[in-house]
């Protein structure tokens, strides 16, 4: 609950209580053996055990110096945060604002300590042709992102300085445009194998950052750049057809129905983030559904009752799913 200013009523206070009391118990009875907090002593093999990240060595024993989950990786023994910056890895997915244009590079604010980098070699050209840049492609640069641009990208590795190194290579990349950035702790997004969503019933797109940025957007189709490209040797008049991502030949607005299933999609995982919840596609499609069956408009999303309802939803969602187990 850090970060929320609501009125609860006596009513409404006693009600989240009891749900999040309930969360509560049943991660502490999952995770038993697996939480500590600092001081904590931490069952290790003496001999064989390495002692990793979040661990000191007191006398004999190994004890917990941050509270959070034990990892065990082989011999390797690690203590998880609770609560932790973005650490970023290779092969991370992560939304950025553009925040410079320098030569031959752009300059993005990823809710990191530094910032990232991204080079005009490691994208694709809007031509989506792969082939040297030139001079004259380092000044079209701002043709392609220009500052305050919100931005999809890999972490490609690191530079000497410690700052980030982006690319862009693939068709899913590229810049985001129609729809609505959202910045939550990045600690509430787990590392998963799919972090682009289309939610197809509501016609939006869903990015997952690692980072904590997540978007929340108008659903743009993403072409194949090798089925486009048979198709222009077979056609030569439809060359120039091909783009990328999110830049449209002619902008349409979008329609009112879609904006608001964006707001809505939007302040679901605002909740979620709010109470502290793991954010995840399945929680913010029960989220929304729930909004929906319950005949809310979008700005009562953000409302006491609402945050209370979504807490005793995930509580017996929980419980249900432990009992099947």
């Amino acid at each position: 609950m850090r970060g929320i200013q609501l009125s609860f009523s006596n009513t409404q206070k006693l009600r989240l209580e009891k749900a999040l009391a309930q969360l509560e118990s049943l991660s502490s009875k999952l995770n038993s053996n697996a939480t500590v907090i600092v001081a904590d002593k931490i069952p290790v093999d003496e001999d064989a055990a390495l002692k990793g990240h979040g661990t000191l060595e007191m006398g004999n024993d190994v004890v917990a110096s941050v509270c959070g989950v034990v990892e065990r990786v082989n011999k390797l023994v690690y203590v998880r945060p609770l609560r932790a910056r973005y650490k970023p890895e290779i092969g991370d997915i992560i939304v950025g604002r553009v925040i410079e244009v320098a030569p031959k590079r752009w300059r993005l604010e990823i809710n990191f300590s530094q910032d990232a980098v991204l080079m005009l070699s490691s994208m694709n050209l809007p031509d989506g042709i792969q082939r040297r840049r030139t001079a004259v492609d380092e000044l079209n640069m701002r043709s392609i992102f220009v500052e305050n641009d919100v931005i999809c990208a890999e972490v490609r590795g690191f530079q000497h300085d410690g700052s980030l190194h982006l690319q862009a290579r693939s068709q899913k990349y590229g810049k985001l445009e129609r729809g609505k950035l959202l910045k939550i702790p990045p600690y509430l997004v787990k590392r998963r194998k799919q972090h682009f969503h289309h939610l197809d019933q509501y016609g939006v797109d869903l990015i997952f950052g690692c980072n904590g940025l997540i978007w929340v957007g108008e659903h743009v189709d993403v072409k194949d750049a090798m089925v486009e490209d048979q198709v222009n040797k077979s056609d030569p008049q439809n060359t120039h057809s091909s783009s990328l991502p999110g830049s449209s030949e002619e902008p349409t607005d979008t329609p009112l129905e879609r904006r608001q299933y964006i707001c809505r999609i939007a302040n679901a995982i605002t909740v979620f983030s709010a109470l502290g919840f793991m954010v995840n596609l399945d929680s913010v499609m029960e989220t929304v559904t729930l909004s929906l069956s319950l005949n809310l408009g979008v700005h009562e999303m953000l409302e006491a009752e609402f945050h209370v309802r979504v807490a005793e939803q995930e509580a017996e969602r929980r419980s249900t799913s432990k009992r099947r187990k």
